[in-house]
Parts: structure tokens; sequence; C-alpha cells
């Protein structure tokens, strides 16, 4: 087990900086041109491939990295490039980490590679969870998975929403009610295989910021699946299930996390890199723009107004990598979240992402507030990370709850 460290070796100094390569040469230039198509960047993610990059290799060694910094840090420079198109990139890693969470070694070696694709051929995986009526209320979801013994398939039937990739992947992850009786302790999540039929793209939506990622509806109808596409296999699910009967029937228990919060639980944290590199990416052009920018005789950032903004954007910055990167250890280390450390990572580092960008337009003044510089766009893209993978609130239920015992509503 690594100790836990604040500087990052020389092994992870050479794959950041080739990663910020990366971001600032390829991702950089193409970043304003794919936010106005809005639409995904597919010859910047084969770039992203060729390179190795866009890899089952490349996420592998970051995430088995022993001092858990490998993946924190190569969000942070991902998203430092630019965050729709970045999202773009890591996109898959989501539903990646589904499979790696919940399925069998079997399941991860037959389907991971299938989300990627090859350089000459990349191919993109959704997680779908969301849904019209069940977004950070997971226990109000809808879309119902069926066994049919008979011919040992899964018959699956909803609409899932605000899915990243959804209806253009190769590969979906789809998390479904098996048990409606036992709330969410009876979802459990499926692989629905390339081409499979029923499944649709409902409405793509137009969104106010990450804008080079595609998010749309993900429509299940009579969608049939072999019942190896069970993550985790029958077997486990149904002694998953006949505990949370037992339990209820008892009235309490040992409290069982469903597919889909395992999940999230372990990419907040990754979701606080990202935050961090947008926020970053925004402070270092609002720096520059300060100690350039001339008004009355003098640059701007010699009036302390501009610099004491400066001085705090660094400073919460850096607090929020601090926090990602002690819950990144952690994870790695086997610690458990006793004070839901990995929620604090992912609450500050967000808020800190849209504090930091808002400030770093209003530096610019006028210039911020157009499309001719960077901020603009960073400034709508940071808004995401307080809504997805859990919304602020949520975690801040989820943090209040950890420290007190209570069940907070």
């Amino acid at each position: 087990m690594a100790e836990f460290t604040m500087e990052l070796n020389d092994d992870q100094k050479q794959v950041r900086d080739w990663i910020h390569g990366f971001a600032a040469d390829v991702m950089r230039p193409a970043a304003a041109e794919w936010d106005e198509r809005e639409e995904t960047p597919w010859p910047v993610i084969q770039e992203a491939a060729k390179v190795g990059i866009y890899s089952l290799d490349f996420y592998a060694q970051q995430f088995f990295d022993p001092t858990g910094l490998g993946i924190p840090m190569a969000m942070e420079e991902l998203f430092w490039g630019d965050a729709g198109i970045a999202l773009s990139i890591v996109g898959t890693g989501l539903a990646a980490i589904g499979v790696v969470a919940n399925g069998t070694e079997e399941q991860i070696g037959t389907w991971i590679p299938q989300m990627y694709g090859t350089p000459d051929d990349v191919k993109v995986a959704a997680f779908c969870s969301s849904e019209p009526e069940a977004g950070s209320d997971v226990g109000s979801m809808r879309t119902r998975a069926v066994y049919d013994q008979a011919k040992d398939e899964w018959v699956l039937n909803g609409t899932k929403t605000w899915a990243t990739n959804g209806g253009i992947a190769n590969v979906h992850i789809v998390v479904a009610v098996v048990d409606p009786e036992l709330g969410t302790k009876g979802h459990a999540s499926f692989i629905v295989p390339p081409n499979t039929p029923g499944l649709s793209q409902g409405q793509k939506f137009k969104k106010h910021g990450i804008r080079a990622s595609h998010t749309a509806e993900v429509v299940l109808e009579d969608v049939r699946i072999p019942g190896s596409c069970l993550l985790g296999g029958k077997e486990k699910l149904d002694e998953r299930l006949a505990r949370a009967h037992e339990r209820a029937r008892s009235g309490g228990g040992e409290r069982v996390k469903n597919a889909a919060m395992a999940t999230f639980e372990a990419s907040r944290p990754a979701v606080g890199a990202m935050a961090v590199g947008t926020a970053r990416a925004a402070y270092e052009v609002a720096l520059d723009y300060a100690k350039t920018r001339t008004q009355f005789g003098r640059p701007i950032i010699d009036n302390q107004g501009v610099a004491f903004q400066l001085a705090d954007m660094r400073t919460q910055i850096d607090a929020a990598r601090l926090l990602v990167w002690r819950a990144s250890w952690m994870a790695v280390a086997g610690r458990p979240f006793e004070s839901a450390e990995g929620s604090m990572s992912k609450l500050f580092a967000s808020e800190v992402a849209k504090k930091v960008t808002a400030q770093a337009v209003q530096i610019l003044g006028g210039n911020g507030f157009t499309r001719e510089y960077p901020v603009e766009r960073m400034h709508r893209d940071s808004a995401i990370y307080t809504i997805f993978e859990g919304t602020s609130e949520i975690q801040r239920l989820v943090i209040a709850r950890t420290i007190s015992g209570m069940p907070i509503r």
C-alpha cells in the first residue's frame, strides 16, 4: 500500500506532461468549434485513441496506480484542455466502472474492449441510470427488467435520460428495477450489446455547457438480452435479493448498496478532478489577462480588487485538488469514507469550479462575456459539476447522514 503523498513521482509527471501536451495541442484548438457544433468530436477521440489516451490499457494503468493519483491527475489535465471534448473522451469510463464494480471477470474481459473499439474504429459506451422522473431520487426508477426463464433472457422496458453517449454507444449499461418491493435494493445493472433490437435514441439535449458531449434519452422497448448480460450473474442477484427481503422482514440490518450508487461512489473523486481542471484553466487565463491588460496606465493585477480575487482562486483550486487526492488515495488504500470524503471532494471541487470560472469572467470584464475568450465557455461548462453524478445538495445530504448517523431528509 502506497503512503499518501502530495507530490507526483517521475513516472506520474511524465504521464501528466504527455496528457497536458495532448490537451494543449489537440483539444484546445478544437474546443470552440465542437462547442458551437454541439456534436461528438469523433476526430479528436480518434486522435486520443491513436496516441493511447482513449484506450482500456491507459485507464487501467491509471486506475491501478498504487497511489490512487493516476485517474485524478489524468482527469484534471484533460478537463484543463476542454470539458466538452474531455467528457466525450472519458464518458465511456463511467460505463466501464459500472462493469468493473459489478461484473464478473468474464463480463469485464468481454465487454470493456467493445466499449472502446480500436484506433481505426473507435467506439463509445453509455451508462444509463437517470430517468425523466428519477434523477437524484433513484427510488422512483421505473425501467423494469423481467426474467424470461424459458429463454434465459431479460426483457427491459423504460426510458433513460441524461445519458452521456446515449443512443450512439456501442454498449449500453442500463440500471433497471428487478424487484419493485425492495425499492433501491431491488435494482440491477444490465449490459445491452451492440445493435440490440428495441433500444433507440430519444431526444438529444441541447445543453448550456459541455456541448461537445452527446447527451440523450435512451428508449427501451421489449429489449431482450441474454441472461449472461446481467452484471454479476443471476445467482449473485438472487442471493442479494433474498438477503434484502430477509432484512426487510426483520425490520433492519446492514445497508445494501445498489449497482448505480456503487458506480457513482467510485467516480465522485474523478468528477472532482474534472472540476479542478476546468477551474485551473479559467484561473490561468484570468491570471495571464490580468498581468497584460492595462487600465489607467498599469496592469489590472496591480489593483488589490483583482489580485485578491486571483489569490483566492488559486487557494481554492489547490484546496479542492487536495480533497480529491485524499479521497482517491483513500479509495485505492481501502480506507472507508467514514466522513463521506468522496462526496466532500466532489462537492467542494464542483462549487469551486463554478465560483472560479465566474470570477474569471468578471476579471476579463466585457471580453470575458464574449466567445472570443475561453472563460465564457469554461463558465458554462462548470455548471454541470454541481449537477451530474449527484447534485451538490445530494452530496451535502450524503455527508450529513454519514457524519451524524441520522436519516436526514
